[in-house]
């Protein structure tokens, strides 16, 4: 099956929400765990940013959830 660039954006940036929420975090405690800024985690979370975020920043962001990086790429519940 072929999916969309844009199916896989979502995987992602719903993970990334779905695991902060479940650690109680927001978005800038998300970012400031991560090194990264706010805005950027925002933006990642609302589907603003297409093809904007590189295996390090998710690797950043997936040691700030203290999660295993292949959880953000898991399928969504259909």
């Amino acid at each position: 099956m072929k999916h969309s660039d844009t199916y896989y954006f979502d995987i992602i940036r719903d993970n990334i929400k779905k695991y902060r929420e479940a650690a109680n975090l927001t978005q800038q405690q998300l970012a400031d765990k991560a090194g990264i800024t706010m805005n950027y985690v925002a933006k990642i979370e609302s589907k603003k940013m297409q093809r904007g975020f590189t295996i390090v920043i998710l690797g950043r962001i997936a040691d700030a959830l203290e999660i295993d990086i292949r959880k953000l790429f898991e399928p969504l519940d259909e």
